[in-house]
């Protein structure tokens, strides 16, 4: 599932990238049916992420263990993609202080979209998984303190909170508002698709329902609901959202079927009935799929400049095109997983043993029986997002 997110980034960044000629009911049609494609990519990759660190948390880790894993396991991919796109198209237009920004992965808490958007656009997405990382350690004790039987409460609660979130961006400013392009975007403000899309904050929730839906899952609250329905439910939530004015296509719309995406696929995966995307090739590029999301948006860019962005590309054009961005990003991102991000890992992000802490604050917790270290993949599983 983790490619298929990837991938449904891509799709989307083909609608609204120019590959079609702008008006042609080819862009139209692929504008329409991609439009929740980027935001329940990105909102799968904050809940997996939540989700799977609670789920492989070990007993005893350290605050400074974890997050020196996380950190090996994003930030090489990360380094790379910045100077690769520094070099071949964003250094002239790029700011020294937004370069500082990105290189720092902090360019998310910024609501200037040339700021959170520059450089390699779509690494935004790992500025609010640095809070993740450095919030998580803190969040788990308080989440395993919860009781089992209130844990679907305040999975309810805090899933109510995104949805929520539209009515509260309402607050922001109207204008500037982004040129609508067919469906994409519809007008939504700057400020608005920041606060609901980027801002790490508000994007806590997201990692954050992850985390419950997995404690659910390991204390045994599980609902008799099969993989391949919750599939369904979020294939529903994605049709919605295609209807719906982008600030409730953005989260509020799909956060609860991702949800129960997530945990029924982990509870199948756990329980040995295993999914489709259980075999070995959608495996492999699962590992590979978070070097991928960071690489696609570099290869498009640049291959548009090659052909020449005033230059409108006709069906068959923009198909070619498509598919040699694809062709190309994951021939980098399988050489990237292989030569940049393994060795990484296996170098810098191996566990080293530390006693049990005494007071209960590093990821161990202090109460729950699933604080047994169960593991579904292990920490160092790609749970990195994407734009």
């Amino acid at each position: 599932m983790r490619f298929v997110a990837a991938g449904m980034v891509f799709l989307s960044h083909i609608a609204t990238g120019g590959t079609f000629a702008s008006g042609s009911e080819t862009a139209q049609a692929l504008h329409t049916v991609t439009k929740t494609a980027s935001t329940v990519g990105v909102s799968f990759f904050f809940l997996l992420s939540g989700f799977v660190l609670t789920w492989s948390a070990r007993p005893g880790d350290t605050y400074g263990g974890f997050l020196r894993r996380r950190l090996v396991k994003i930030y090489p991919n990360h380094l790379f993609t910045f100077c690769l796109a520094m070099v071949l198209f964003a250094a002239a237009a790029t700011p020294p202080g937004t370069a500082v920004l990105h290189l720092l992965l902090l360019q998310a808490w910024s609501s200037d979209p040339s700021v959170y958007l520059g450089v390699n656009g779509v690494s935004w997405s790992l500025s609010c998984e640095l809070l993740f990382y450095a919030l998580f350690p803190l969040l788990l004790p308080l989440v395993r303190r919860i009781r089992a039987a209130r844990l679907w409460w305040w999975a309810g609660g805090v899933a109510a909170a995104v949805m929520l979130l539209p009515v509260v961006a309402q607050l922001l400013p109207a204008t500037p508002a982004i040129p609508a392009t067919g469906a994409a975007l519809d007008g939504v403000s700057f400020d608005r698709l920041w606060f609901l899309y980027i801002f790490p904050l508000s994007r806590l929730l997201d990692f954050a329902l992850g985390m419950l839906m997995a404690r659910i899952v390991l204390s045994g609250r599980w609902i008799r609901l099969s993989a391949g329905r919750s599939a369904l439910l979020a294939l529903a939530g994605y049709v919605l959202g295609i209807f719906t004015p982008m600030v409730f296509t953005i989260d509020a719309v799909t956060v609860v079927p991702l949800a129960l995406l997530v945990a029924a696929l982990a509870h199948a995966d756990d329980a040995g009935s295993g999914t489709p995307m259980a075999n070995r090739p959608m495996v492999r590029l699962g590992e590979a799929s978070f070097a991928f999301y960071l690489v696609h948006g570099i290869v498009l860019t640049y291959l548009r400049e090659l052909i020449g962005h005033d230059r409108e590309l006709t069906p068959a054009q923009g198909v070619l095109y498509a598919l040699s961005a694809l062709a190309v990003s994951l021939v980098l991102a399988l050489a990237m997983h292989r030569w940049i991000e393994s060795p990484a890992v296996r170098r810098w992000g191996r566990v080293r043993p530390a006693p049990p802490p005494a007071s209960g604050d590093g990821l161990s917790g202090t109460s729950g029986s699933d604080a047994s270290g169960e593991q579904v993949g292990s920490d160092g599983g790609n749970t990195s997002a994407p734009v």
